[in-house]
């Protein structure tokens, strides 16, 4: 489908809000002279101060400050491993405390987006970028003052939630400012910022512990996070724009139903005509209202129409979007493949730390050190190929006419499929005979720039194939990967002592290949899911 183009339109004349799946834009000049119905997706539905329409500079700015936000997300699920020997022996705590304190929250910070998502639909971004923020600092705060291992664990969930909401919204808000086209290089800019957290992490964690102590560990997260706060509260404009949010506009429809529901009981009750003329009347009555509150379904509704709604339980109930998302059959098969990739990160980055400490007897630092290698690997990879995403996107939509469709991106990680595998099983074999750790470090890089190459195209899939419902998406996809990292977290120490790195990465390489055999899966099968899901939800808003 073409990409959108700006219309005279105003959001009040747009037919058809449900066309989540379209990127595409019928618009001609005959079709203004006719009665031919122009077909507008809501992501471009015309707002005033649009935000695909702000400077470079204002965009690049935002891109900043969401990318330092999200950096506390990576950063802060690593940081803690130097200091844990530390808070076990200063805090009495055991082994399996302190593992729960890790694994309890990357489950919380995975899964907890679901909810900063659905109020983000309804409040808009930046109140709950602050909000969120704030409640990251405090729980860091917390944490640093301490004495007992319960308040940690409780205040490190505190955490993960607070964490958690720019992972869902980060995307959600790039694609606010930033057309399709653009998105896949600012997806692979976005989240090199995270991806530097694990590598950072150690390096960080490793140098305070050993300097000043485990709670300077945290003193520095909430340094980090006051800064963010700060800039989120002066130099972050919000993105959001109601009409262009399918969670919010069906809110508006919701009220504007009960709206007219209410005036036409009203109306009907103080009706007094013959009965003849009372019954033809009321049918007559019935039918406009029948039609209006059509009208109101399947139209985009301007926020000026109505009052902007009040925030309640059933307003950010997250679970009817969250349902509609799972119900798409492209949507699990990326979210899996989404999931198992993240969770394959997670994984090589705990338990490399342990085979360093354990056969190479590395320090804390020096491990952050060599963990490096993997954080610049993803860095680069999640870079180069959001960029190489973007060209793909482009060179596809110039050989079929103009017309795109969400499924082309995927096109650019086939060139990451075949040597993702392998990287793996060769990360697998040096650590298991114990080479030199130059080794290792070339392993590391590659393992990380291929599987994060490959995750940035997905993840610009995601926003891409779920207009309107993009932060929803991603907060989805989140679920996945947190649960999936909890789960690496608590069989991988296990798994390596069995089978050892050998045996736990050849068993991670077949699993990358089922990842990616699900990428390819939606990359052809996955026009034909899509469309056949828009043109369900539009036949059941046609039935209301």
């Amino acid at each position: 489908m073409a990409q959108s183009q700006t219309t005279t339109l105003t959001p009040i004349e747009v037919p058809d809000v449900e066309s989540p799946g379209a990127h595409a834009q019928k618009h001609s000049p005959s079709s203004e002279l006719s009665n031919e119905p122009i077909i507008l997706d809501i992501e471009h539905t015309l707002v005033e101060n649009d935000p695909r329409i702000w400077s470079d500079a204002r965009k690049t700015a935002i891109l900043v400050i969401i990318s330092g936000a999200s950096m506390i997300a990576g950063l802060s699920a690593n940081i803690q491993n130097p200091a844990n020997a530390q808070i076990e022996q200063q805090l009495d705590a055991s082994s399996g405390e302190i593992s729960l304190s890790l694994s309890l929250f990357i489950l919380v910070q995975g899964n907890f987006p679901v909810i900063w998502s659905a109020i983000s639909e309804i409040k808009g971004r930046k109140l709950v970028y602050l909000f969120s923020v704030a409640l990251f600092t405090l729980g860091s705060a917390i944490v640093a003052v301490s004495r007992t291992i319960g308040l940690v664990i409780g205040m490190r969930i505190l955490q993960g939630a607070g964490s958690s909401a720019v992972i869902a919204i980060g995307a959600a808000t790039l694609a606010d400012i930033y057309e399709p086209h653009q998105r896949g290089t600012m997806m692979g800019v976005y989240y090199s910022a995270p991806l530097l957290g694990p590598s950072l992490g150690p390096i960080i964690g490793g140098g305070l512990t050993q300097g000043l102590g485990w709670r300077a560990v945290f003193w520095f997260l909430v340094v980090w996070g006051g800064v963010i706060i700060l800039a989120f509260l002066f130099l972050f404009k919000d993105t959001f724009r109601k009409e262009r949010s399918m969670i919010y506009q069906n809110v508006l429809k919701k009220r504007v139903r009960e709206q007219r529901s209410s005036e036409a009981k009203d109306k009907s009750r103080n009706l007094k005509v013959t009965e003849k003329g009372s019954q033809d009347g009321e049918n007559q009555m019935n039918s406009k209202d029948v039609e209006a509150q059509r009208t109101a379904q399947r139209t985009v509704i301007p926020a000026s129409v109505i009052k902007e709604v009040k925030l309640s339980i059933s307003d950010v109930n997250p679970f009817p979007p969250y349902i509609t998302i799972l119900s798409r059959k492209h949507n699990i098969a990326i979210f899996l493949s989404s999931g198992l990739l993240f969770a394959f990160s997670f994984s090589i980055a705990y338990t490399c730390a342990r085979t360093l400490s354990m056969y190479y007897n590395y320090d804390a630092l020096t491990t952050g050190l060599v963990l490096l290698a993997y954080g610049i690997g993803s860095v680069t990879g999640s870079i180069l190929g959001g960029r190489w995403s973007d060209r793909t996107l482009s060179r596809l939509k110039a050989a079929n006419g103009g017309i795109s469709f969400p499924e082309m991106r995927l096109e650019s990680t086939k060139v990451a499929m075949i040597w993702l595998p392998l990287s793996v099983i060769g990360y697998a074999w040096v650590c298991q005979e114990r080479v030199h750790v130059a080794a290792i470090c070339v392993m590391l890089f590659l393992a990380g720039f291929f599987s994060i190459w490959i995750y940035t195209s997905t993840l610009a899939y995601i926003v891409d194939a779920n207009v309107g419902r993009s932060s929803t998406a991603v907060a989805t996809n989140s679920s996945f990967r947190g649960l999936f990292a909890f789960v690496a977290a608590e069989i991988a120490v296990p798994l390596q002592d069995s089978i050892g790195d050998g045996g736990l990465y050849t068993l991670w390489a077949a699993i990358m290949v089922v990842a990616e055999g699900m990428i390819l899966l939606v990359l052809y099968k996955g026009r034909k899911w899509r469309e056949a899901n828009v043109e369900q939800e539009k036949q059941k808003m046609d039935a209301m």
